[in-house]
């Protein structure tokens, strides 16, 4: 057993063929702190250095899969950090760096020469969709949720894995919308691999594993070589480029400060209620002056 800060991963005491990746942060969602990604990455090469290991499951413990980014202590204080500059000019290649460094880590799932398989159970929200997008194959349960509210404003899923998972045109709905769908809906759009009631989630995860895990080492290292090289060619690669500067812009320009201010005004739970209710978000001037105000009256505070 590998055990980190945020996850820990060990061979499946039934079929050691099989890797278990448990995102072990229940308390808080398994919400991704600055440690998660890089113990990701970490946690896949474990298992890739180990050669028993034929196939890596990942899974979150408690409530569901992963919330996403543990923003709110982000959101609600001025605290000063690459992907939330107070100063101005904001730098935008500071936040690239910081954010393009955990979609590579995320990404570790995608590059792993050993196939990847999540098990979603409750919600693979925001930056866990990312996680979950990542893996090469998608099981879930039949009332879990996944989707990336953040497009609403405040975020951009940097690892792009919508388009090369859905096709354009739905990528487009999720993307313009911000929606989270349920596991069945994932899998009638080929989002998900399969989709289970909530009880048969554990059996099913592993029947596909253990059939997964008969293929030798190097067998599924070059299928999924072929495949990967597909979307490489397609431009994943460029995509994210791309996609991780564009959500460094969306938490800095007018729309993305005033969501800060909102929030450090009234509370996250507060700003995340307007994003995801259909109301319009402020933007340009009106944002512009919302935050003037904003700042106004926190300075006035004693």
């Amino acid at each position: 057993m590998l055990q980190l800060s945020t996850l820990q991963i060990e061979k499946d005491p039934q079929n050691p063929r099989i890797a278990r990746l448990l995102l072990n942060r229940p308390e808080r969602l398994n919400a991704i702190s600055d440690a998660t990604p890089g113990e990701i990455r970490a946690a896949v090469e474990w298992a890739n250095a180990d050669d028993e290991v034929h196939v890596i499951v990942i899974e979150g413990a408690g409530k569901g899969f992963c919330g996403g980014y543990d923003l709110t202590g982000y959101a609600e204080q001025h605290i000063e950090h690459p992907c939330q500059q107070e100063k101005s000019p904001w730098d935008p290649m500071v936040d690239y760096a910081c954010m393009k460094r955990n979609t590579e880590d995320f990404m570790s799932l995608w590059k792993s020469a050993k196939p990847t398989i999540a098990k979603v159970h409750g919600a693979a929200a925001a930056g866990g969709s990312d996680i979950a997008l990542c893996c090469d194959l998608l099981v879930m349960a039949d009332n879990a949720r996944i989707g990336y509210m953040p497009t609403r404003v405040w975020g951009c899923p940097t690892t792009a894995m919508w388009t090369f998972r859905l096709g354009p045109m739905r990528a487009k709905q999720m993307m313009f919308t911000g929606d989270l769908i349920d596991g069945k809906q994932a899998a009638e759009w080929g989002l998900a691999t399969l989709s289970v009631p909530p009880e048969e989630l554990e059996a099913a995860t592993m029947k596909l594993a253990t059939r997964v895990a008969g293929v030798p080492r190097s067998h599924l290292a070059m299928h999924k070589l072929v495949v990967n090289q597909v979307m490489l060619n397609m431009g994943v690669e460029q995509t994210q480029m791309m996609a991780t500067l564009f959500d460094g812009i969306t938490r800095h320009n007018p729309e993305g400060l005033w969501f800060r201010r909102h929030a450090q005004a009234h509370g996250f739970k507060a700003a995340i209620e307007w994003r995801d209710s259909g109301r319009p978000i402020p933007e340009g001037d009106e944002a512009r002056a919302l935050i003037r105000e904003i700042d106004a009256t926190a300075w006035r505070q004693p």
